[in-house]
């Protein structure tokens, strides 16, 4: 397993202003400012694709081929759901309340994932990542990401957690299911705002969705075209957030690191051209996106070569790697973390 080299983290009240030299550094080099012809055509793109696709499935009508038609749309909603990460980020407006609107309508009314809940989920990821503790993305819910995890785990983590390096990418077909089912019990709390705003347009998007799959699909064809669209979105989503902190260090309530080193040395860039960049919104520079939230995705990449040079100068390690490589790091340290439990029969 992964652990925190804390032999050169310091508490953040000794080294709280490395973050802010960072910071000035890339203000002025004018990286924080919005992008608006770049999310402009991105939107465009994305909602021809979006669009698209539905055109597509409405042409083929009832025929098998529609498999890869779903396939398809699996890529529409991600790259959608993508949008929605960078609206919630701030990255698109600066207003709270347009970025608020947009991302209802993206998230919630076009493929079903309550902005809200996730916005909420999501902050506190980005407040503590990879914290055992804190971040809700490496809580032990069925998957298990720390061997303190491994060895209070119960139940059904506890069964997945002996092969659970084994069993990611099948579990990852359900992760599409799992967020539709999410986001209806996220109407449920009390804290989530607007409830019923975003309960009447999950209804809109699921009574639209159901209904033009089964009013174009025999049943048989449906049920099939359900499970492809669901199953390949799940899986996109998972292969394009898995590689950030997956088999990075788990901190927990021991480590005390300030602000910098707590985003950096949990995070990993993945290295790659335009292809990568494009499949995963951005996200293959983690390291400063962790950093500048608020940051436009275009220039993120141009972020990238000062944050790696001001972390070499400081002594902060700076993980990078290829794509296969990052997938393949996750998996170790998951069958790691499970090997206590193969080791024991209960």
């Amino acid at each position: 397993m992964t652990v925190v080299d804390t032999s050169r983290a310091r508490p953040s009240g000794e080294r709280g202003s490395d973050f802010a030299k960072l910071s000035r550094r890339i203000a002025q080099e004018g990286l924080l400012n919005k992008r608006p012809g770049y999310y402009t055509a991105r939107i465009g793109l994305v909602a021809g694709l979006f669009a698209g696709s539905w055109a597509l499935f409405a042409a083929v009508g009832d025929s098998w081929w529609q498999v890869p038609v779903a396939v398809l749309l699996a890529v529409a909603f991600a790259q959608v759901t993508l949008l929605a990460h960078d609206l919630a980020h701030g990255q698109i407006s600066r207003s709270r309340r347009t970025s608020r609107t947009a991302g209802l309508l993206v998230g919630n009314l076009a493929v079903g994932l309550s902005y809200g809940w996730w916005m909420d989920k999501h902050t506190r990821h980005h407040a503590n990542p990879n914290h055992e503790d804190h971040d809700p993305d490496v809580s032990p819910d069925a998957l298990l990401w720390s061997d303190n995890q491994a060895e209070a785990a119960r139940g059904l983590p506890r069964f997945i957690g002996r092969w659970q390096a084994f069993l990611f990418f099948p579990l990852l077909t359900l992760e599409g299911l799992n967020l539709k089912v999410a986001s209806f019990r996220a109407l449920r709390r009390e804290s989530l705002k607007n409830r019923k705003v975003e309960g009447l347009l999950l209804v809109a998007h699921n009574l639209a969705y159901l209904g033009a799959v089964f009013l174009v699909l025999s049943p048989g064809k449906a049920l099939v075209f359900l499970a492809v669209h669901l199953g390949c979105y799940g899986v996109y989503l998972g292969c394009t957030f898995a590689p950030n902190h997956k088999g990075m260090p788990v901190l927990t309530a021991e480590d005390e690191l300030d602000f910098l080193r707590k985003q950096v040395l949990t995070s990993r860039n993945v290295r790659g051209g335009r292809l990568v960049t494009t499949a995963l919104g951005g996200l293959n520079y983690q390291i400063e996106h962790h950093l500048f939230p608020s940051m436009p995705t275009a220039n993120l990449r141009k972020a990238r070569p000062i944050v790696r040079e001001y972390c070499a100068s400081i002594g902060v390690d700076y993980a990078e790697c290829g794509l296969f490589e990052s997938w393949a790091q996750a998996m170790r340290h998951l069958h790691a973390v499970g090997r206590p439990l193969r080791r024991v029969r209960t």
